[in-house]
């Protein structure tokens, strides 16, 4: 027997093949926490991505409490206990961005052009990088309440006030998420796409109700901020914090969280097809 023969016969026949089982296909949300381990994964290789979460809060935190505290709230003790949900809401709506830039560097590099070929639900790779990012959030909020906490702050509502006040943050965060992603989608360009969701979240974020009261500004100015949703988001997020429940508000916020994921998620996932 030559060597050709004994190759020959040691290779299965097409029927042994054809007996097998074939693997079934992944279910949604097994494919989605799949991607979002993923994401996880790309977090501890990159610890990079942690920048933004682990300083940013601390830098605006410590700066505006002690340049501003006394001249702003009478006190840094007082001033804190107004700045912390503020914190909470510009650190998370600034860290959505990296969201957009982290898919668009997956599209240029050709990453989702492979996840297309596999036998998932096109939403999968989506829904699963938006599950790391909750992580992200999740730290993020710890890093500013931890903070918050060690400067003198004290919140009336106790934990469960804060854990309402930061899920509802991370509510809006990620649907405000489906915004960037169908933005990574269309302009591909990770540099271009973080500066569009620059541009757009400080000064949302800074003509706010973040670090001062809308009534010490000017009347143009402060129409703006009235209408401004960081303003609703930061109200709510403040009383629920204190121990109130701003019922009106987080109405408000929970149809924009499901006006935007209606939308904008349908839409991500059309451009991902298409593209």
């Amino acid at each position: 027997m030559t060597a050709l023969d004994a190759v020959a016969a040691a290779r299965p026949s097409p029927g042994a093949l054809a007996r097998r089982p074939r693997p079934a296909r992944a279910g949604t949300l097994s494919a989605c926490l799949t991607f979002g381990r993923r994401a996880l994964l790309r977090i501890r290789r990159t610890p990079v991505q942690l920048f933004d979460v682990a300083v940013h809060p601390v830098v605006f935190t410590v700066m505006f409490t002690y340049l501003f505290g006394g001249a702003v709230g009478g006190s840094t003790g007082r001033y804190v206990g107004y700045l912390v949900p503020g914190i909470l809401v510009m650190t998370l709506l600034v860290t959505t961005a990296t969201t957009g830039a982290a898919l668009s560097v997956d599209v240029a590099s050709g990453v989702y052009d492979r996840f297309r070929t596999l036998s998932i639900r096109p939403v999968a790779p989506l829904v699963g990088a938006l599950l790391g990012d909750v992580v992200r959030y999740l730290l993020a909020s710890a890093v500013v309440v931890g903070l918050g906490l060690a400067l003198g702050f004290r919140p009336g509502g106790g934990v469960v006030g804060v854990a309402a006040a930061v899920l509802l943050v991370v509510a809006f965060s990620v649907s405000l998420s489906w915004v960037w992603t169908a933005l990574a989608l269309l302009m591909r360009s990770p540099g271009a796409v973080l500066g569009v969701t620059q541009a757009a979240l400080y000064p949302l974020s800074f003509f706010s109700n973040v670090f001062i009261t809308p009534a010490t500004l000017p009347g143009p100015l402060r129409a703006f901020v009235d209408v401004n949703p960081v303003t609703h988001l930061v109200t709510a997020a403040r009383e629920l914090m204190a121990g109130a429940l701003p019922g009106r508000q987080i109405g408000w916020i929970l149809v924009a969280c499901v006006a935007l994921t209606a939308v904008f998620a349908p839409l991500s996932v059309r451009l991902l097809r298409t593209r």
